[in-house]
């Protein structure tokens, strides 16, 4: 557990992680600076505060923060790098994230599951936290699902669970976890990024100081995680089809300790969703989660709000809110799970890079027509060209009015929007909210 104790600590970037991590410092008895590109008007209450708990804040940029005098930055994962931080790094100041900061912070033997991918991470996050509370394990769930682990380094847990990011994983140097899981990596944040590649190996960086006592889990089959997960030496346990845990119409199947889970008991459905338990039933077991409290809680887990969620029926067509599908892979898989035959999908935000042509396959085979919006609404249109229907609109309300409009009887209505949020919304929980609101109305005026 590093001292913090007089150190100069520069934040970066002053939202829910980083101001996690300055309090952190604060209690460790550091000297923090905090600083934002946000003014002071846009960067919120909860990074204000932290003048109140010691902290000096330098807010509208980072032009007069001395980043060669500190001696520790911390970066919030929404910031990349740039000139003046990549210049003190390379004289020597160590920069590193709130991840990072926090697993630093906890007592030496607590054991830590990181969950990483594209698509489907929280979901196995959530679910892992889940089984381990289930078997009366104090867990920390959280991380880049939205609760961050420097705010809870002080309390005692028996096992932590970590939704980790290709961003948080960039300025890793220690992390060790005791489970390492990679989903599927599939194109985003390539806005960020110059080259798939490179997004790929920041999310194998959680494998890279895995040791024989640790466990690697990764998709049976999946070239590229293997790769990543090869990185480390921990021991390799695959799932899907055909892998350690094995994932069938009817079950999953724990092919190490002769364990079975019918598909037809679990909470949560489809076919995505046997993957997200088959990954989930990996790191549980091996940690010593039994197969009866695993039964049990796939029974009882319902899933994460904005992800593939019913959220009514209207004049015989469901709507479901995937609002967490931020990229294209996302969307995709939301799209072919259904079970409905044909959709109409409402896509479009901030695009984030990379070709849409994997979700215009998908349209091809299940869309009745898709509804588009946002700043990306031309260049998805651009690529769907004649192939389906493609209606823009300005709002999401006008978007549920056009697609009600398409909808055919025994239809489902997916909102799945392939890209980020922020051009129109706080986050993609605003977005999910004004959807299952707009549904609402919808609904309401059909009834009279």
């Amino acid at each position: 557990m590093p001292n913090l104790h007089g150190k100069r600590v520069v934040i970066v970037g002053l939202g829910t992680s980083g101001v996690a991590a300055a309090r952190l410092c604060l209690r460790r008895g550091a000297t923090v600076l905090g600083t934002d590109a946000k003014g002071e008007p846009q960067v919120g209450a909860n990074a204000l505060a932290l003048r109140a708990e010691g902290a000096t804040l330098a807010l509208g940029g980072h032009d007069a923060v001395d980043f060669d005098r500190a001696d520790l930055v911390v970066m919030s994962p929404g910031v990349p790098s740039f000139a003046r931080l990549a210049a003190a790094e390379r004289a020597g100041v160590t920069v590193i994230g709130e991840v990072e900061l926090s697993i630093r912070q906890l007592p030496r033997r607590t054991p830590i599951v990181a969950v990483g991918g594209t698509n489907g991470k929280s979901t196995v996050t959530s679910l892992v936290g889940a089984i381990f509370e289930g078997a009366g394990k104090r867990t920390f769930t959280g991380g880049n699902l939205g609760e961050p682990l420097a705010d809870h380094v002080d309390e005692a847990w028996d096992v932590v669970v970590l939704e980790v990011s290709s961003f948080q994983m960039e300025r890793v140097r220690d992390f060790q976890p005791r489970v390492s899981i990679l989903l599927n990596v599939t194109p985003d944040h390539l806005d960020r990024y110059p080259s798939f590649e490179a997004y790929a190996h920041a999310k194998g960086n959680a494998f890279a100081r895995q040791t024989e006592t640790d466990l690697a889990v990764v998709p049976f089959g999946d070239a590229l995680c293997h790769a990543e997960a090869g990185r480390g030496k921990g021991r390799l346990v695959t799932f899907g089809p055909g892998g350690d845990i094995d994932v069938t119409d009817a079950e999953v199947k724990d092919g190490v300790r002769s364990a079975r889970y019918p598909r037809a008991l679990f909470g949560i459905q489809g076919g995505h969703n046997a993957l997200n338990v088959a990954a989930a039933v990996a790191a549980c077991a091996d940690m010593g989660a039994s197969a009866d409290v695993i039964g049990r809680v796939l029974r009882d887990f319902r899933g994460l709000p904005h992800r593939m969620v019913l959220v009514r029926e209207v004049g015989g067509v469901r709507y479901y809110d995937d609002s967490k599908g931020t990229n294209v892979g996302a969307s995709v898989t939301a799209l072919l799970g259904i079970a409905e035959k044909k959709a109409v999908l409402i896509a479009g935000g901030r695009d984030k890079g990379g070709s849409y042509g994997p979700l215009v396959d998908a349209l091809v085979k299940r869309g009745r027509a898709a509804i588009l919006i946002g700043e990306a609404a031309e260049a998805i249109a651009a690529s769907i060209g004649d192939a389906i229907p493609v209606r823009r609109v300005t709002s999401l309300a006008e978007a549920v009015r056009a697609s009600a409009a398409l909808a055919q009887p025994g239809d489902a209505v997916l909102l799945s929007p392939a890209c980020s949020s922020f051009d129109m919304f706080r986050d993609y929980k605003h977005r999910g909210e004004e959807f299952v609101r707009a549904v609402g109305e919808l609904d309401r005026e059909v009834r009279g």
